[in-house]
């Protein structure tokens, strides 16, 4: 009789094939591998690094760029002739890459936890290229069309510069549980000398990044100035169409000091409210005047554009996702909403005693008011009754004239120059997008008694830091929003947000040296005590540091087949029938 030993039997491990099984399609034991990732996938991971920490800023950009859908909106519509949002195709493609490719880091990242060996399957590899090509050409795209808003990402770092520090640090703290497993498994001395100084590198440059982080919103909030003036940009447009009175009145009910339109002039002299060239967007003219729907809306003359509607489009178009959030009484308001002229919106603002800025738009050189547009303009500035005191003029053109005959305007600059310059030339007001002035300007300017307005500011985080920067105003095309607003959104003294962040670098540095500390101890007993039998755990941890693939092959073939005696069935046969699947050794050798 022949002896024989009762076979050991491996456990399933559903876990570890879900990994190994969506990453590279190694479903089944055999299939996965201990042995060190070829050059050829370390390749791939680190195109899926680079792609992965691309989509991230290019996710970050999109998800802070939200103040400026509408400009970006437009800037379409200048291209292509027809209104729709843009960023919504933009938005969902960049959220489902961004997942994706964050799934498959996560995948690697468990691959490496585990020793096993990196191979990802090429399906994910053509997803992955996918996604990085995709990105690059939105980055150039972008570039390209609407490189000014980039500005966006260093502006916004100073609103959310701080707590990213944070969530960064327990992000690396946390892979030094991953690190430490490899450092304490390796047997090459260089290897782990290698990825010590890497991750060490890293953390060490975390530490010291608070060093370089500048907000105006840390500072001692005694020296916080009052709050800013909120301008309605083209009067409230995202709850009543823009440039029109029922779009000023709704602004005038959200508290704004002031209001804000575009001017042009019609081909009798009158100036009148319209923010593009054409009247294509914002009214009807496709319908009243079908052959004229592409002329220059400066094209017409006052009686023809009184004829238009200015609000159905609101409705039907929806530019900003508000209309379900309108009374029917609202809705008809709208409905019946005409092109507004200057002298209306003059007429509004002084009975509410507020303060009307304008952006004057001078007709064709064909147009017969080419010459007199500026005289035509000063002429239903005088003829609306409205204190001069609350008119910012901003054409540059006839500055000097214009002082003569209306000398209590508020002039305004839409150019960047010094206070003194400004003073020098009887400037006291300025207009600037918000990415045209950094704080320090601000203060500048504010300093030089320079009165500064920075335009288009919808987000809470952006009038935020523009408040605690000293602004004086901010034009806004959401002033319900910022009405919400009545105070920053954080603030905090120096020495409260210095403590904060050397507690977390002392938290993050005592957690480290613990996991360091246990990884190795739990390695050192591990090598100490020996491998006193065969099991699947032993073999992993034995794969993981350093055995070739045929040492390994020969320990399953231990593990799996014993002698066989009389009466006893086969290995193959006691596989099966307790449900587990069986290796032959040509299988284990692949």
């Amino acid at each position: 009789m022949v002896k024989h030993q009762p076979l050991q039997v491996y456990e399933r491990q559903l876990c570890l094939s879900c990994i190994t099984g969506i990453y590279g399609c190694r479903w089944k034991r055999y299939q996965r591998s201990h042995d060190d990732t070829t050059k050829w996938e370390l390749l791939w991971s680190l195109i899926l690094l680079f792609t992965f920490c691309l989509l991230l800023v290019w996710f970050y950009f999109w998800w802070e760029a939200h103040n400026d859908y509408s400009e970006f909106n437009w800037f379409l519509y200048n291209r292509s002739g027809e209104w729709s949002d843009g960023t919504v195709p933009i938005l969902a493609t960049t959220a489902a890459g961004f997942t994706y490719i964050a799934f498959l880091m996560v995948l690697a990242l468990c691959h490496i936890a585990l020793g096993q060996q990196l191979n990802l399957h090429w399906l994910h590899k053509i997803g992955v290229t996918a996604a990085l090509l995709t990105t690059i050409v939105g980055v150039i795209s972008v570039n390209q069309t609407w490189g000014q808003e980039w500005d966006v990402i260093p502006i916004s770092l100073q609103a959310t510069g701080p707590f990213l520090h944070i969530g960064a640090l327990a992000a690396v703290t946390a892979l030094s549980w991953i690190v430490a497993g490899q450092v304490a498994r390796s047997e090459k001395t260089m290897f782990q000398v290698l990825v010590v100084l890497l991750y060490l590198s890293v953390l060490l440059g975390l530490y010291v990044v608070p060093l370089y982080i500048t907000s105006p919103c840390i500072m001692d909030p005694t020296s916080l100035k009052q709050r800013p003036d909120v301008i309605g940009h083209q009067g409230a447009p995202m709850l009543a169409p823009e440039n029109t009175l029922w779009s000023f009145q709704r602004a005038l009910q959200m508290n704004v000091t002031g209001l804000e339109a575009d001017v042009a002039i019609s081909v009798d002299g009158v100036p009148f409210l319209m923010h593009d060239h054409t009247l294509q967007r914002t009214t009807d003219v496709e319908k009243v005047f079908p052959d004229r729907q592409m002329d220059d809306a400066s094209y017409f003359n006052w009686t023809d554009l009184q004829q238009l509607n200015a609000g159905q489009w609101f409705l039907k178009d929806d530019p900003f996702w508000m209309v379900h959030t309108l009374s029917p009484h609202e809705k008809d308001l709208i409905a019946n909403q005409s092109v507004c002229s200057l002298q209306q919106l003059l007429k509004l603002a002084s009975y509410h005693n507020s303060t009307v800025v304008f952006r004057l738009r001078r007709p064709p050189a064909e147009h017969p008011c080419y010459h007199s547009w500026i005289n035509d303009t000063l002429q239903a500035v005088q003829q609306s009754g409205v204190a001069q005191n609350l008119v910012m003029w901003t054409p540059d053109e006839h500055r000097a004239q214009v002082r003569q005959v209306a000398p209590g305007l508020i002039q305004t600059s839409v150019d960047k120059q010094s206070p003194e310059s400004l003073h020098q030339s009887g400037i006291s007001r300025l207009l600037l997008r918000y990415n045209q002035a950094s704080t320090q300007e601000i203060r500048d300017f504010s300093q030089g008694n320079i009165n500064l307005t920075l335009y288009t500011i919808n987000e809470p985080w952006l009038y935020s830091v523009l408040w605690c920067s000293g602004v004086s105003s901010v034009s806004s095309e959401a002033p319900h929003i910022l009405k919400k607003v009545p105070y920053p959104i954080w603030l905090m003294r120096p020495d409260e947000y210095c403590l904060m962040w050397v507690s977390a670098d002392l938290i993050s540095f005592a957690v480290v040296i613990g996991i360091f500390i246990f990884q190795n101890y739990h390695m050192i007993r591990y090598r100490m005590s020996g491998m006193r039998s065969y099991n699947p755990e032993q073999i992993m941890l034995s794969a993981a540091v350093g055995r070739s693939s045929r040492d390994l092959n020969v320990m399953k073939e231990k593990l799996i087949f014993s002698e066989v005696g009389n009466g006893v069935g086969s290995a193959e046969e006691l596989y099966v029938d307790n449900g587990y699947d069986y290796y032959t050794n040509q299988g284990i050798s692949q």
